[in-house]
């Protein structure tokens, strides 16, 4: 079979969130309910706070794995901080069939993966959106979560104000909604019904006492154990899923710390967002209850985003086909 290559115009095309966002609670139901299989992802830590990680896994549809490479000073530059590959197998013939753009696709599928948990577990008239950094997360998480949910308007705060002026003003271009830049996050959090916290924080930044009873926030930034958003006490104090319970319980640094405090255990994580999504876990209870989604970002998130472009790409002719 010839292998097609799919570069990262081609992926922002194809992958759109109003498909993408769908896609994500399917493939997030699929790992909860043991229809995939994946292994934590591999590590391995480069000189000035750089990674390389290696994530496999396999679903129905395709098997594969994503190398990616993680260098923070990047945005600065306007470059991508996550680049790499996501390559495809099928699995009749074993056979690589794509080789995918995989910082685009990390693009988009973590903030769809968030838009996915924010349906699940944001109060039905949650409608007033922070989002906490303003890179390039920052922005997809406000796109995806404006197409998931009808919003009101959006709060920005970043450590770099004139960074997050740049994105508000092409925020509101694009959402047709108010965006305000404000100095703090206790400004940019208050009253805010749904909290998406996107930075590269190595302390936290968000504190309990800021988030309002009610309000449901998505733990992204931090990828690994070590750097954490969140304080403690918010982690105490929420109803807590991971995307995988696996990944969270070795690997996320919010729910790690918390435990190493003594304040918290392993039954703290009420289960995967795909058991909520499937109804086999309850999600939020009460109107007051503050939900957290702690998002590690799963393999199987690519590799089915991945599929959707590779069969999208092979049926309208894009891509370059390369024999192999």
């Amino acid at each position: 079979m010839p292998l097609l290559l799919i570069d990262r115009e081609t992926v922002a095309r194809l992958l759109t969130f109003e498909r993408c966002t769908p896609l994500m609670r399917e493939a997030m139901i699929a790992l909860s309910t043991g229809r995939t299989k994946q292994l934590l992802r591999q590590i391995i830590d480069l000189d000035g706070g750089r990674a390389f990680g290696v994530m496999p896994g396999a679903m129905d549809e395709a098997f594969g794995a994503k190398l990616i490479s993680v260098y923070p000073e990047n945005a600065a530059k306007g470059v991508q901080s996550h680049q790499g590959l996501l390559t495809l197998f099928e699995p009749a013939s074993g056979a690589p069939v794509a080789v995918i753009h995989a910082g685009e696709v990390t693009a988009i599928r973590t903030a769809a993966a968030s838009a996915a948990a924010t349906q699940a577990l944001a109060r039905p008239d949650a409608r007033e959106l922070a989002i906490l950094g303003a890179g390039e997360q920052a922005r997809m998480h406000a796109l995806a979560i404006a197409q998931a949910r009808k919003l009101d308007g959006v709060r920005l705060w970043a450590r770099a104000t004139n960074k997050a002026e740049t994105l508000a003003a092409s925020l509101r271009d694009a959402l047709n909604l108010p965006v305000i830049v404000h100095d703090t996050v206790e400004d940019a959090v208050a009253g805010a019904d749904i909290i998406c916290t996107t930075t590269a924080a190595h302390d936290p930044i968000l504190e309990s006492a800021w988030v309002a009873d009610g309000a449901h926030v998505n733990v992204v930034g931090s990828s690994r154990a070590g750097p954490r958003e969140i304080d403690d006490a918010l982690v105490v104090r929420g109803r807590l899923f991971a995307d995988h319970r696996e990944g969270v319980l070795r690997q996320g640094a919010e729910f790690l710390h918390a435990k190493a405090a003594g304040l918290i255990g392993d039954d703290h994580v009420l289960g995967e967002i795909g058991e909520v999504m499937a109804g086999s876990v309850p999600g939020r209870t009460e109107e007051s209850d503050v939900t957290l989604c702690k998002s590690l970002g799963s393999v199987v998130q690519d590799i089915a985003s991945g599929w959707l472009i590779y069969r999208e790409a092979l049926a309208s002719g894009a891509g370059v086909s390369v024999p192999f």
